[in-house]
């Protein structure tokens, strides 16, 4: 089995004003599903109040992330699953909840970690 990435970044999720509450129990009852199903790795989301650093092969530390790309946020979800064709139902039902598009990523196989 894959283990599958799904996940929005912050700006993607536009809440209605007062749905907010809803969304929040959606998501967890989708994530509650995907734990009482056996396929649930890790779910959360990028603390936006702590800011990202770099931090070079020698040890030196520097704040921000790396300036040449898009910033880091949103919410994660990974999945285990024994099909694409799967991993596409779960980010279906995720989207739903989240009322917002889920991007979908598989994980590579690295057989020595």
């Amino acid at each position: 089995m894959a283990k599958y990435l799904i996940s929005f970044p912050s700006a993607a999720m536009v809440v209605p004003e007062g749905e907010l509450e809803a969304v929040g129990r959606d998501a967890h009852a989708v994530i509650e599903e995907a734990k009482a199903a056996g396929v649930y790795v890790f779910a959360g989301g990028i603390d936006e109040d702590a800011p990202p650093v770099l931090v070079s092969a020698d040890g030196s530390v520097t704040e921000g992330g790396y300036p040449w790309a898009p910033s880091l946020d949103g919410g994660f979800t990974v999945l285990e699953l024994p099909s694409r064709e799967e991993a596409v139902a779960w980010a279906a039902r995720i989207a739903k909840a989240c009322r917002c598009e889920q991007e979908l990523r598989v994980f590579g196989l690295d057989p020595r970690s």
